[in-house]
Formats: structure tokens, C-alpha cells, sequence
């Protein structure tokens, strides 16, 4: 499967450097494939609406040719190519753009949805946009840990060569997603871990990543257990880890 690993937006915060939303664009042969999609047009057309308070702090770049949507145009390639779109979550720097391809299926874990849309709990209305959801075509939900995966892990196979694997921690339902490249597999691990110090302790400590993350995480215990289990990973020669929000790491 060939994998590019693409910036679809940028965002700006007062203090620390610019803060990329990273995802991966999988050809599989048979169609295009999205592990997140980072913000849409509409989030930068309107981003009152789309985005809310939270605008003022993130503060992302409005440049619609950062949306992934005008990046394959420029290819020349149109939104119907693409089949298939795996969330790790449903924040809104991670789905915003679902709406720019609205023939694609839509993939997240059971929690994830429950916590945006079924049974969201107090913390839960205030980080899920419901502008944005209101847009979300009815999702392919997959319940539970899944079945073994690799390394120990178990997760959810939503398209040959491509794994849901249960990370919950930053939010109720978050998964990272495994896509198989030739002999290795390529984690995204979404917002699982923000700072690439965590996996290489020879990069500069980025502090404003991590307070972020603390302060938006729903189970601090589960988000360190993550990044110890995302450092062994990182280990491996057969896995490659990138984050969505430090482009230190890369393909």
C-alpha cells in the first residue's frame, strides 16, 4: 500500500511554534483511504460556527489549500476517489474536513461515537463541535478491543492492511490506526501521544504540546500508559509511529 504522510492544516497558538494536523493518505489500489482529515473547508470558510471558542486558542491558519481535499484537486484527483475515512477520534481538528468527501464510509470505535454523539457526558459536550458532527454521515462503528493485532495489541481490521486499534485515554473512544506498508506497519497515533520527545528523548521537549495534552486528556493514567507502550513501539524496526501534532516525526 503506498502511504503519504501530509500536513492538512496548521495551526498557530499565541504561545509555542505552529502545530501541524498530520494524516495519511493510503492508496490501496482500489481507492483512496484518509486516516483523519484535519480541518475542511467549512471550518475555514466559517470557523465561527464550525469551530467556536476553541478557535481563539488553536488559531489555525486559514489557507484552504491546506484542506486535503484541495491538496488532491491540485493532483487533479476528486473527492469520490476516496472510499474510505478512519478516525482516530472526533475532535475538530481531526474531522473537520469528513464533510469535503461525502461518498466516503466513515470508520471510528463504538466509544468514540457513543462520547460525541450518543451519550456524551458533560466534558464530552464541550469538546466535540456539534456543527461538525451534525455533518457526520452515519459512521461504520466498531465495538470493543477487536481481535490480536500485532505486538500484542489487539484492534479492528475496517480494510485489509488497515487496523483500529483501540488507545483510549485523550478522549473515551480514541484509537490509533495501523496501516501495512511492504514488510512494516506504518501507526498513526493520533492524538495518543502529542510531543515526538516522548518517543526520542534526543529532540528538544516541546512543553506547550505537553500541557495541551494534559489539559484536554480525559484519563491521565491511560495517557501515560500509552506513551510508554507508543516508545516501545517506536522501537521496533518493523513500525514506524508519526503523531498528528509534532512533525518530527515522519515516514
Amino acid at each position: 500500500m503506498d502511504v503519504e504522510l501530509l500536513t492538512a492544516a496548521l495551526m498557530e497558538p499565541a504561545l509555542g511554534p505552529a502545530v501541524p494536523a498530520q494524516v495519511l493518505l493510503c492508496d490501496t489500489g482500489k481507492g483512496l483511504v484518509l486516516i483523519d482529515t484535519g480541518f475542511g473547508l467549512a471550518d475555514l470558510t466559517d470557523p465561527a460556527h464550525r469551530l467556536g471558542p476553541m478557535r481563539h486558542l488553536l488559531r489555525p491558519r486559514v489557507d484552504p489549500s491546506l484542506t486535503v481535499v484541495e491538496q488532491l484537486r491540485r493532483r487533479g484527483i476528486e473527492a469520490g476517489a476516496v472510499t474510505d475515512i478512519v478516525l482516530t477520534h472526533l475532535d475538530l481538528d481531526h474531522m473537520g474536513g469528513v464533510d469535503d468527501f461525502p461518498e466516503a464510509r466513515v470508520h471510528t470505535t463504538a466509544d468514540e461515537y457513543a462520547a460525541a454523539v450518543t451519550d456524551p457526558d458533560p466534558l464530552d459536550r464541550i469538546r466535540y463541535r456539534r456543527s461538525q458532527l451534525a455533518t457526520l454521515p452515519r459512521p461504520v462503528l466498531h465495538t470493543g478491543r477487536g481481535d490480536v493485532w500485532e505486538f500484542g495489541f489487539t484492534g479492528h481490521e475496517v480494510l485489509p492492511g488497515v487496523v483500529l486499534v483501540p488507545m483510549p485515554g485523550h478522549s473515551r473512544g480514541h484509537a490509533a490506526v495501523a496501516v501495512a506498508q511492504d514488510d512494516r506497519w506504518i501507526l498513526h497515533a493520533g492524538d495518543a501521544l502529542f510531543d515526538a520527545s516522548v518517543l526520542d528523548p534526543a529532540l528538544p521537549r516541546r512543553g506547550t504540546l505537553r500541557a495541551f495534552e494534559r489539559s484536554v486528556g480525559r484519563d491521565q493514567r491511560a495517557i501515560s500508559r500509552n506513551h510508554r507502550l507508543l516508545s516501545e513501539l517506536h522501537l521496533l524496526p518493523q513500525v514506524t509511529v508519526v503523531l498528528a501534532h509534532d512533525d518530527r516525526t515522519t515516514l
